[in-house]
């Protein structure tokens, strides 16, 4: 079953977020009450480069899968605590084509934009965590797990048990890259 498990929205650039009963997505802007939602960037080093790009990191997802392979390499990490709105369950997230789209609950739809490029913060929140998250593989492409970003086409009320729809695009398939 694909379905949301968890949501969470925070009002400042703080490393984690709030779990919530539900969350409010907004077309073109993201999650209502959120730090990263507008049209435009709200990352604070993207802003510092070029505040008029568009924010195509308005809603952040993580697989829970995610989160029991963690456990497994010894580290603690709880839903919201990486600074994802969603936490999914049964969608392979990081596989997914750019421009995938997810129906969540009632309506709200949102595009999977890339990969969520993670920072050092995440070795000041549990030491070695960065490493767990981002490497290189044999052939020395950067493998990113820290979940995918996207953004909202269609808005609406977002809760935890809520089904998740993918529809795949038209056409060639593009690899997520990071945004």
């Amino acid at each position: 079953m694909q379905r949301v498990l968890t949501v969470s929205a925070g009002p400042t650039h703080s490393f984690s977020k709030a779990l919530r009963p539900r969350i409010d997505l907004i077309a073109g802007e993201g999650v209502a009450g959120d730090a990263h939602c507008g049209m435009t960037v709200k990352h604070r080093s993207r802003v510092a480069v070029d505040p008029t790009k568009p924010n195509l990191r308005q809603v952040h997802l993580i697989h829970h899968e995610l989160f029991a392979e963690l456990a497994a390499a010894g580290f603690s990490v709880r839903p919201g605590d990486l600074g994802e709105n969603l936490l999914t369950e049964g969608v392979d997230l990081l596989n997914l084509p750019r421009g995938a789209r997810l129906m969540l609950g009632a309506g709200a739809v949102i595009e999977i934009t890339g990969l969520r490029n993670p920072c050092n913060q995440l070795n000041a929140f549990q030491p070695g965590l960065m490493e767990a998250l981002v490497w290189r593989a044999g052939d020395g492409t950067l493998i990113r797990k820290a979940g995918v970003m996207a953004v909202v086409l269609q808005g609406g009320p977002v809760q935890p048990g809520d089904l998740i729809e993918v529809t795949l695009p038209q056409g060639p398939h593009e690899r997520l890259e990071r945004v």
